[in-house]
């Protein structure tokens, strides 16, 4: 009987001890997301709005899910793009939903489209459970509202692109948008997991702001599917882009034409043959003839006062003349300059 009295005893110590043990280790929310959403309200990165709104009480359960300042979102961007349905979200998500939206997804929807995008499929936020739904898998970061999932987008003009059809079977300039976008959001978001990525997400982009640990070069990311490179958007005006033309050439760095014809006028004695190459000397002999059955040119004009060049001169001996040209140019005694070559260059042979 003493024995039996004494193994009770035991039995009750131990489950007390078991019961204060699981006090103190009962399972808290990592501090980190608190002063997250801390210093994102004292950053003033988001705005209170009618669209944007505080919850009526703190998150605080089950288990470690939550959130210590929910805000309830109806739309984003100052009420431009709305939600399809009211979601959950801590302030890090909206504040950077809104960044996305204005550097990815708008500029992206004016190029492919030429119109905004005024409205998000949002499939879900915040929700107390484990990642994709998995029995035994950690938790989501769904369960701390710092996760979005997407389903579509639609444009101002009516226009829903959704993921699930246009993915894979929308037109080019769709299923370009939707990489644009998730492409973009790589660089915005900590995980990214659009279609392709695993058989969970088909019909969805989910986004969140996870802590996945740190490389050498900042925060460790997860984008899945990888990037692709693009088709370029359509032109606005809808017409044919301009062809490249060559800059203009400098024809007297153009060397020699080639081809026949290449020198030939409208009918004239000048034509010559190009057949071989040809060069300013055989040019000149060839012409000199005509030119010298021409007329002479007219004499240039007279100075004010009848004096000519060689009069100006010697009447103003005090003139200093032009320096003298060296090299192959150079100034005649009269005055006259005299260009770089041989005279036999330029005067015409005799009658």
């Amino acid at each position: 009987m003493a024995r039996r009295g004494l193994t009770l005893l035991l039995l009750v110590v131990g489950l007390g001890g078991l019961a204060g043990c699981s006090k103190w280790e009962r399972a808290e929310r990592p501090a980190w997301r608190t002063r997250a959403e801390d210093a994102c309200f004292a950053r003033h990165l988001v705005a209170l709005t009618p669209y944007v709104q505080p919850a009526v009480r703190e998150i605080d359960g089950p288990s470690i899910c939550g959130l210590t300042k929910p805000l309830k979102v109806t739309a984003l961007q100052g009420g431009q793009v709305l939600f399809s349905s009211t979601q959950t979200l801590d302030c890090s998500m909206v504040a950077e939903l809104n960044s996305w939206l204005a550097e990815v997804v708008q500029p992206a929807a004016q190029a492919r489209f030429g119109q905004n995008v005024v409205e998000v499929e949002s499939m879900g936020s915040y929700s107390c459970r484990s990642m994709n739904h998995q029995f035994g898998a950690r938790l989501s970061e769904h369960s701390f509202g710092n996760a979005l999932d997407l389903g579509g987008y639609r444009l101002a003009d009516g226009r829903r692109i959704t993921y699930v059809r246009d993915w894979t079977h929308g037109d080019p300039q769709t299923q370009a948008f939707l990489r644009d976008i998730h492409g973009g959001a790589c660089d915005h978001f900590a995980t990214v997991l659009s279609p392709g990525s695993n058989p969970f997400h088909y019909n969805h982009m989910h986004v969140d702001l996870a802590m996945h640990g740190m490389t050498s070069s900042g925060p460790r990311h997860i984008c899945k599917p990888e990037r692709e490179n693009t088709i370029a958007p359509q032109p606005k005006d809808n017409l044919p882009e301009t062809p490249d033309f060559d800059d203009d050439l400098d024809i007297a760095q153009a060397g020699a034409p080639r081809g026949a014809g290449s020198f030939a006028t409208n009918g004239g004695s000048l034509a010559l043959a190009a057949a071989a190459p040809v060069t300013p000397v055989a040019l000149h002999r060839e012409a000199a003839p005509v030119l010298a059955s021409a007329a002479p040119p007219p004499p240039p004009p007279r100075r004010p006062g009848g004096l000519s060049p060689v009069t100006l001169h010697a009447e103003l001996p005090d003139t200093p003349l032009p320096p003298r040209r060296t090299g192959h140019a150079a100034m005649r005694e009269d005055g006259a300059f005299v260009p770089e070559g041989a005279p036999s260059d330029f005067d015409l042979p005799p009658r």
